[in-house]
């Protein structure tokens, strides 16, 4: 049998993600949910067409909403289909994972943004997190020790 090429660096999974809300954001629970989609956000996203900067999950009837995802329709997708870039996509999240992340965003203060989506097998996944906000010294506190371990590592690098 003969064996299958191997995946180039951009099929590993990945299709977009939000580095604005790993910077504004610290992150307590971490939840995969499901997307419900049309045929021509399948086709785009295949082509990685899509970005999650200032996505955020919004909770209604007791469903959640992924809010403010632009997924670009392709050029070559139907001609007579209207496509809605910017349309609120339904997640696909069991309840109890629904009334954990309403009752920490509605009591506690927490937000809920989504931070990347991805394929899992053949389905589109998305990666959500109950966030809560980081002040402008955290930020600032964030970067000087991001750029203090570059500077170790660069440190170790010449020395050794």
């Amino acid at each position: 049998m003969a064996k299958k090429p191997s995946k180039s660096a951009s099929s590993s999974g990945t299709i977009a993600q939000n580095r604005r809300a790993r910077h504004d954001y610290y992150f307590e629970d971490k939840f995969e949910a499901g997307l419900s989609l049309q045929g021509w956000e399948v086709k785009s996203l295949r082509a990685g067409k899509a970005q999650l900067t200032d996505s955020y999950v919004f909770f209604k009837n007791g469903e959640a909403w992924l809010l403010n995802t632009l997924i670009t329709p392709l050029q070559s997708a139907s001609t007579h289909f209207v496509a809605e870039p910017n349309r609120p996509r339904k997640l696909l999240l069991n309840q109890r994972e629904i009334d954990r992340i309403t009752g920490a965003v509605q009591q506690k203060g927490y937000t809920c943004v989504a931070l990347s989506l991805y394929w899992k097998k053949h389905m589109v996944k998305c990666e959500i997190a109950l966030a809560k906000g980081k002040a402008d010294h955290d930020k600032r506190d964030t970067a000087k020790e991001r750029d203090w371990q570059r500077q170790k590592q660069r440190i170790m690098r010449h020395s050794a």
